[in-house]
């Protein structure tokens, strides 16, 4: 079965999977939910249906703001085979982006998850003129709910059966099918178009990197509104896997308990939390027990993906039995493969992970791009840590003069919503992409990443510095959670550190240190002294420009929710400056001659 459009894995489904039970799955009332091939499938079409008899037409927008769920896939599926476009919208942003997005946009329906975007999203429904109705997929009283549809596309199915077949057949595999609002760092989102052909081809060529089949199940917990988990969701799909959803971001630890996946997406940050939780563990076993561990660990720093001798093979086995499976029994027991892309990895959690015999791909790609462009391959075993993999098949990749990752190929977007201006910005004449990315090739075959363009900076004396490197040194420590370094046309880089506080109030008690509040706690000089031998260890691995001369600490945990950081954890470096201008100032105030 031939796969050109989204909706077509509807009848790859029918044709390969038919008799699967757990096609989907999510939790109700702490119990899970399966929806069998025949479920999807059947509800998938009701729902465009359904949308047709709304009298919504090919070319239309339709807004969805939801968790991750079955519903999500049926709705988009229902969407996309009637030819109608949809804007999925990440659940946690600002009053003000909802509200830009949805003029910019002009979808004429919402579907949200909830009650609390229902309240959240109605006010700013008023203010958006092509906005008919909002449904809710949760039962919210007073609200239209999204089985309505459902139950419409029942009563007209006879109706609308030969015209939806119609608007099938008309759509191409270069049509538009979604636009997806980048979340950036800065200003407002960006619509990204993408065609049917962008991400069929995305997610067909990431298949080949792995073995996984539809014997395997996979848990999703990262945003599907993102296009990463959106487009490996369909990767998924195209193989067969059981797709089980997480309940939220707090059931992680138990989702994977009970679903035992062999399979996760992830980005690095959630990966450095799981490796910091568990080294902390480690560090309470009684003596030998401690010993045995961080022997393991130790051992695990050193694994090479490209083979490794009998000797440590040896002890790798023994390794693996009395320590590493017990990490993989805390994440369901048959983990095999985890993903992950939005940031660069540390080279020793790809080490250590792969040791106790779970395999971290790590990739590269942005929404532009549909979005993978580069991926380490388990099939062919072309891997290297510290690397984002080799290209992916039909997509060029090439370095430009100045360093810029520029890329070519199915996968690139059709452009930015109503704004060819901004296109033609980074799309060249040639068909170019122009990522923002700065990289290298690793022996001229490994994309490694070393910064975004933009945010490299140049220090008073004229050398430059790459933020990400020294920010991902600086995160190996467990004492700190996020930092941003900073230094524009200043004599030496500084930062701003927001410490890991669930570690640090754990050290604080046990050095007796006591504290009413995080403010308290970070104006301790003992807090101050033991960050601050952090920065030094981490100093010795960097280069003289790049020490880290001062920082502050912030007393504030930076997530999504409280605007520091983007929905895929990535920086929103101008929002911290700005919040943290006064600090910033202090810093490069004091003792303007030297440094402290």
């Amino acid at each position: 079965m031939e796969v050109t459009r989204t909706f077509d894995l509807l009848d790859r489904y029918r044709e390969l999977y038919l008799q699967k039970t757990d096609a989907l799955a999510s939790k109700e009332g702490g119990k899970w939910v399966l929806w069998s091939t025949k479920d999807y499938t059947e509800q998938s079409d009701l729902m465009s249906y359904g949308l047709l008899a709304l009298g919504l037409k090919k070319g239309d927008m339709v807004a969805t703001i939801s968790n991750n769920r079955p519903e999500w896939n049926i709705i988009d599926m229902g969407l996309a085979q009637a030819g109608i476009i949809h804007v999925p919208i990440y659940p946690t942003i600002s009053k003000e982006d909802y509200d830009y997005i949805l003029n910019h946009a002009q979808p004429k329906l919402v579907i949200v998850s909830d009650k609390q975007l229902y309240n959240k999203i109605k006010p700013i429904v008023e203010g958006a003129p092509s906005i008919k109705t909002i449904y809710t997929i949760d039962a919210v009283e007073g609200a239209n709910n999204w089985k309505e549809i459902i139950n419409l596309g029942k009563e007209k199915e006879e109706k609308f059966c030969k015209e939806l077949i119609a608007i099938k057949d008309s759509i191409k595999p270069d049509d538009m099918v979604t636009v997806i609002y980048t979340s950036g760092t800065t200003g407002f989102p960006k619509g990204v178009m993408l065609s049917h052909n962008n991400l069929v081809t995305n997610f067909i060529s990431t298949t080949k990197v792995h073995p996984l089949n539809h014997n395997h199940r996979v848990l999703s917990f990262l945003p599907i509104s993102h296009v990463y988990e959106r487009m490996v969701n369909y990767h998924f799909q195209y193989k067969g896997l059981s797709m089980y959803y997480a309940e939220n971001m707090g059931t992680i630890v138990q989702d994977l308990k009970d679903v035992k996946p062999h399979v996760f997406n992830s980005v690095p940050r959630l990966l450095e939390r799981v490796y910091d939780r568990i080294i902390g563990k480690g560090k309470d076993l009684p003596y030998i027990k401690k010993q045995l561990f961080f022997w393991a660990v130790n051992l695990g720093m050193k694994f090479d993906p490209m083979g490794n001798g009998p000797w440590y093979n040896l002890r790798l086995k023994i390794a693996r039995k009395l320590i590493f499976s017990k990490w993989n029994e805390a994440l369901g027991g048959n983990v095999q493969i985890i993903v992950s892309g939005g940031a660069a990895l540390q080279a020793r959690l790809a080490c250590i992970f792969w040791a106790a015999d779970m395999k971290v791909l790590e990739g590269y790609g942005l929404t532009e791009t549909s979005p993978v462009i580069c991926v380490n391959n388990l099939t062919t075993m072309e891997v290297k840590f510290g690397t984002v993999g080799p290209v992916i098949e039909n997509v060029e990749v090439k370095i430009a003069e100045d360093g810029e990752i520029l890329c070519k190929g199915p996968n690139v977007m059709l452009g930015y919503y109503k704004a060819p201006d901004l296109t033609a910005e980074v799309i060249d004449k040639d068909g170019w992409f122009h990522t923002g990315d700065i990289g290298v090739f690793v022996d001229g075959k490994y994309l490694k990443i070393t910064d975004r363009k933009k945010e490299i900076f140049k220090l008073s004396s004229g050398k430059y510095i790459a933020p990400q490197v020294i920010e991902n040194k600086l995160k190996e420590s467990f004492f700190i959670e996020n930092l941003m370094v900073i230094g524009e046309n200043e004599k030496f880089a500084s930062a701003l550190i927001s410490p890991n506080y669930e570690f640090l109030h754990n050290w604080a008690g046990v050095h007796g240190i006591k504290f009413r509040d995080n403010q308290e706690l970070i104006s301790n000089p003992q807090t101050i002294a033991r960050i601050q031998k952090e920065v030094n260890e981490m100093n010795k691995n960097l280069g003289q420009t790049e020490h880290i001369k001062r920082f502050r600490l912030v007393a504030e945990e930076w997530t999504p929710a409280t605007g520091e950081m983007s929905p895929t954890l990535k920086l929103k470096r101008k929002v911290i400056a700005e919040k943290y201008k006064a600090q910033i100032e202090e810093i490069y105030s004091v003792d303007k001659g030297g440094v402290d």
